[in-house]
């Protein structure tokens, strides 16, 4: 993966992911998370008409198109100009297109033997989900105690007040979808943005 992308990351420590049907919510979502100040955002994929959002973005962002699971949907949001892939699983015919295409990935997995796998397969950012259901920050701790090596992106229903604990329990960055993004208005989206970097100061 482009070192650039795990230092971003490892910087912005929130990746904010966008979960909608429609492209115009899912593009005004994505330009209230900018105007908060995040530069790498997470879309999956709802429907083909998602990858449009994401060519349009693309072009002033780093996009990660999200919920991939074929190899025709990672080819398509690459070259609609994903610059990051991210499935809910761990599967070996993504990691083959991601080495293909020089495309980072980011694999979805739950347990400490599917997180050393991933890492094993050459994936340097893994996903823990549901990081809540699966004991919160104290679960990536642990997780990491053994394998310090790991680059851990917990993700499921995390609120904006937990980053702080699953940044300090060793996460590179933390995933953040409908308690960003589930707002009454663009703007409070762009506020909640302001408010995780005011919490992680």
């Amino acid at each position: 993966m482009n070192i650039n992308l795990i230092d971003k990351l490892s910087k912005n420590k929130v990746l904010p992911i966008i979960r909608s049907a429609e492209p115009q919510k899912a593009y005004d979502t994505a330009r209230a998370i900018i105007d908060g100040g995040l530069d790498v955002i997470e879309i999956t994929i709802e429907n083909p008409r998602i990858f449009n959002v994401i060519n349009e973005l693309s072009k002033e962002t780093i996009i990660c198109a999200g919920g991939i699971i074929t190899s025709i949907q990672a080819q398509i949001a690459i070259e609609n100009g994903a610059k990051i892939i991210s499935s809910p699983i761990f599967q070996q015919n993504l990691v083959k297109i991601s080495k293909d295409k020089q495309v980072p990935l980011i694999a979805g997995t739950s347990s400490a033997n599917e997180a050393y796998s991933a890492w094993k397969a050459r994936i340097p950012l893994v996903k823990i989900y549901p990081a809540n259901a699966l004991g919160g920050a104290d679960y990536i701790e642990n997780l990491l105690r053994p394998m310090p090596f790991l680059n851990l992106i917990p993700q499921g229903d995390v609120a904006i007040e937990q980053v702080p604990a699953y940044i300090k329990a060793g996460a590179i960055a933390v995933g953040i979808g409908r308690n960003i993004t589930e707002a009454n208005s663009y703007s409070q989206i762009t506020e909640r943005v302001k408010r995780i970097s005011e919490l992680l100061k």
